[in-house]
């Protein structure tokens, strides 16, 4: 979302297709739900959980999210790129950018609310309605056959879905602390949302200016500049505005997603000096220097958790690195079955995403509770969470050869 579509869709012809973009991806996919799951075991080492916010410090988990921003900006110029040659309309590639960020609003908005819900009020489970919630964006954002058989059915799936969605938020309530009943909560967009966001805001800076080869390393400065005055609380406004009415929020989101631009214009751009030769050199250079920017950086802090500008730019140090030996291994060199696992994650990853947490809202609604109670512990509770990712990318592959897939 090569694919070039950001971080969740795949929708450029075959030939456009970058086998490094698709397996960061799936790989980050699989990691990110390994993690997730662990975060329920007990009695791992520190390093296995997001660090806390009161330590200045970062783990390998809180690299998980800055690495689906940097696929974000790695798979935005292609995507835009396709889209303009189908149609060349501005006005309709606004809007499209517009409709996909506020469907992972939508989508985020629907997880960070999972569970709050009051079920007297809503006259059913919370775990029902998210559910119910879900199924209605899943019809709207599916990928229907393109043959017109069964066209108008397609149609009214996809308009059903989005009726389903806005009724399910439109019945729904909670109970505050306080005893009031209040509407959806948009404190937390979740990562969805977060992604959402960010992807608009970049895309305010990128589109204007993608002729200009250099204009995304100039925004990328920019944006890290911006996060460290704010972190260093010499810019404070940022606060005051919720993301969905400044999507830049404190910058560090925007420049990780701006560095994946950034990436993407050296290794699949078509500049004359873009050699085999110069991109390797050029992605490696930008890499390190993203981690020394980061190092210099560090009496600013060293956390996901405040969005400090040295975690962000630890991530892209890191993700630019993997990404220039993924190229250098999938691309140059052809090697991708050794990723083949990752595959079904990598090319409907929107759904791929979403599959733990229908597992995990239907086995609350069903009241099993086993996992919770055994193997949540230790070694034993590491195993699960493999075994429970193995199972998640196996389910994304049928569903895949199925051809269910999801695409904003």
């Amino acid at each position: 979302m090569t694919t070039a579509q950001p971080v969740f869709v795949s929708e450029a012809p075959r030939a456009t297709r970058v086998a490094s973009i698709d397996i960061f991806r799936g790989l980050t996919m699989a990691v990110m739900i390994f993690v997730n799951d662990l975060d329920g075991v007990q009695g791992l080492p520190w390093w296995t959980h997001h660090a806390k916010a009161n330590i200045d410090v970062m783990t390998y988990v809180d690299m998980v999210f800055p690495f689906f921003l940097f696929i974000i900006g790695l798979s935005m110029p292609l995507a835009i790129q396709q889209r303009l040659k189908k149609n060349p309309s501005m006005p309709q590639l606004w809007l499209h950018v517009l409709i996909r960020s506020v469907s992972l609003v939508a989508l985020g908005v629907i997880l960070a609310n999972a569970g709050k819900g009051s079920a007297a009020l809503m006259h059913m489970s919370p775990y029902a309605w998210t559910l119910l919630a879900l199924l209605g964006m899943a019809l709207f954002l599916s990928v229907y056959p393109s043959n017109g058989r069964h066209a108008n059915l397609h149609k009214w799936l996809r308009l059903g879905g989005l009726a389903l969605a806005l009724v399910m938020f439109a019945i729904f309530r909670r109970v505050t602390h306080d005893g009031h009943v209040a509407w959806l909560s948009f404190s937390y967009l979740e990562i969805l949302g977060l992604i959402g966001c960010t992807y608009f805001a970049v895309s305010l800076l990128y589109i204007p200016t993608r002729r200009w080869p250099w204009a995304s390393l100039a925004w990328f400065i920019v944006l890290v500049a911006f996060s460290s005055l704010c972190s260093a609380k010499i810019i404070v406004f940022e606060h005051s505005f919720p993301l969905y009415v400044w999507p830049f929020g404190d910058g560090t989101m925007a420049f990780v997603t701006m560095a994946g631009i950034v990436t993407s214009v050296v290794f699949i751009g078509e500049e004359r000096w873009q050699t085999l030769r110069n991109k390797l050199l050029l992605g490696s250079a930008f890499g390190i220097a993203s981690l020394i920017a980061g190092y210099f950086l560090t009496p600013l802090g060293i956390s996901k958790i405040r969005d400090t500008p040295t975690w962000g730019l630890y991530s892209v140090g890191a993700a630019v690195l993997l990404f220039t030996a993924l190229f250098w291994l999938c691309d140059v060199k052809r090697q991708t079955s050794w990723a083949a696992f990752v595959h079904p994650a990598g090319a409907n990853t929107l759904l791929t995403y979403l599959l733990p947490d229908v597992w995990y809202f239907l086995t609350a609604l069903l009241g099993f509770k086993w996992f919770e109670l055994h193997l949540n512990s230790g070694l034993p509770g590491a195993l699960r969470s493999a075994i429970f990712t193995a199972l998640m990318l196996a389910i994304a592959g049928v569903l895949l050869r199925m051809r269910v897939r999801l695409q904003l």
